[in-house]
């Protein structure tokens, strides 16, 4: 962060602050805890939090954390509110970096950031209780990201009562350090649950006639799924239907009776996630008539789609900008497949989620949730900085806490999913 930029704005972690975060986040990184058991983690962000003389919050709230800061201003007796959250939750993944402060618990590990995440929040708490605030920022420290109901329950504990807008940041290696992704519009998608069942006539492998073959269905319904997206899609919408899991069978010389598949619809509109329903109900369908199979589907609806508002949208930019530059502020160029629990955030005010590049020039471009996964921590001063600098630019903007939660809109300009346009 240049001198021009240290001049734009009022939050710049200095060496001291920047060192406390970095021993918060490869503390946390060594003790990773699964959702919704981050007993350890609250405990050691409400002492941080005691250490900042920071008013907080445990009680009631399960793992999670929340907390305020606010400036005593008798003039107004209703300030706005903005909230800023960090995930708490790390990943059943066996580390394999070699890091000195790889995880002490084994098959878990951060493997998705979600420690730098609370070391930037934290940061970013230590700056704004330095200034005088025009409003209340609120400090949300979510559990169960991974699992996709922290969100829910912070929200049904109460946690998010009073809130008029909120802000976030994912680490994310396909950036560079020093650049911030903001952009309005749908930038994680629908991510649904199927499972299909295959009923057929189990018997010995030596006599398949008199069988009907449960594992021969359900392989041809896996390479029909495949057809969905391929040829049935419109190609400018990112979609994946996966399936992850295929069991049945007993024994070798078995002719299995029933066959399980599991998968995901990833999907970024509901006209397009309609359509990739109706597919496969379509296909489940046809094996009872084509292999005299009974087969059933059950969906379980997922998370929604992340979808930033656009008026938050412009003030992550505004942040962003005073933090990196102009230059280094970028776009997400499509949306992420993956899931994000924000989006029930998103649902009840406006908000944006950013991404913080985190890249790591000598090490491979391991994916999240990898047992490899590591990120550049010089992201660390760059994403505090910003999550103190929106919660600052947020508080000013009265247009803001006047707008409602948006509904689903095609921000990203792409063209109608069902449209024939184009076709010849």
């Amino acid at each position: 962060m240049s001198s021009t930029k240290q001049e734009q704005s009022l939050f710049q972690p200095d060496t001291k602050l920047t060192e406390w975060m970095k021993d918060i986040r490869r503390t946390i990184h060594q003790y990773p805890e699964l959702a919704n058991e981050e007993h350890r983690t609250q405990r050691y962000v409400a002492d941080k939090l005691q250490e900042l003389n920071i008013p907080f919050r445990i009680e009631g709230l399960h793992t999670g954390v929340v907390a305020t800061i606010e400036t005593d201003s008798p003039g107004t007796p209703d300030p706005p509110c903005v909230a800023l959250r960090a995930d708490l939750d790390g990943l059943p993944v066996d580390e394999k970096t070699g890091l000195a402060f790889a995880s002490k618990m084994p098959g878990l590990m951060h493997a998705c950031g979600h420690d730098g995440h609370i070391a930037m929040l934290l940061g970013a708490a230590a700056m704004l209780r330095q200034v005088e605030l025009p409003g209340r920022v609120l400090l949300l420290f979510q559990p169960a990201e991974e699992s996709g109901d922290g969100a829910l329950s912070m929200i049904a504990d109460g946690a998010f009562a009073g809130v008029q807008a909120i802000f976030a940041g994912h680490i994310d290696r396909h950036f560079s350090v020093g650049q911030i992704a903001a952009e309005p519009g749908l930038i994680c998608a629908y991510t649904d649950k199927f499972e299909i069942k295959v009923c057929g006539r189990g018997g010995h492998a030596s006599r398949p006639h008199e069988t009907i073959d449960a594992i021969v269905v359900a392989s041809l319904l896996v390479m029909s799924i495949q057809t969905l997206v391929s040829r049935e899609i419109n190609p400018s919408y990112p979609t994946v239907v996966s399936v992850g899991r295929f069991s049945g069978g007993s024994a070798y010389n078995v002719i299995a009776e029933e066959a399980l598949l599991e998968g995901t619809i990833r999907a970024t509109h509901p006209e397009i996630r309609a359509q990739i329903i109706d597919g496969l109900q379509r296909m489940v369908k046809a094996m009872d008539g084509l292999y005299n199979a009974k087969t059933t589907i059950h969906f379980r609806d997922g998370l929604p789609p992340v979808i930033n508002h656009p008026m938050a949208a412009r003030v992550a930019r505004i942040a962003a900008k005073k933090i990196v530059g102009a230059d280094a502020v970028v776009k997400q160029r499509h949306p992420s497949l993956g899931g994000e629990d924000f989006a029930y955030f998103l649902q009840k005010v406006p908000g944006c989620l950013v991404r913080f590049g985190a890249g790591y020039p000598d090490l491979p471009n391991t994916p999240a949730h990898s047992p490899y996964f590591d990120f550049d921590e010089g992201v660390l001063p760059i994403g505090a900085a910003y999550l103190a600098e929106v919660a600052w630019q947020a508080l000013q903007q009265k247009d803001l806490f006047t707008t409602p939660a948006g509904s689903y809109s095609p921000a990203m300009n792409l063209p109608d999913p069902l449209s024939k346009e184009g076709k010849k």
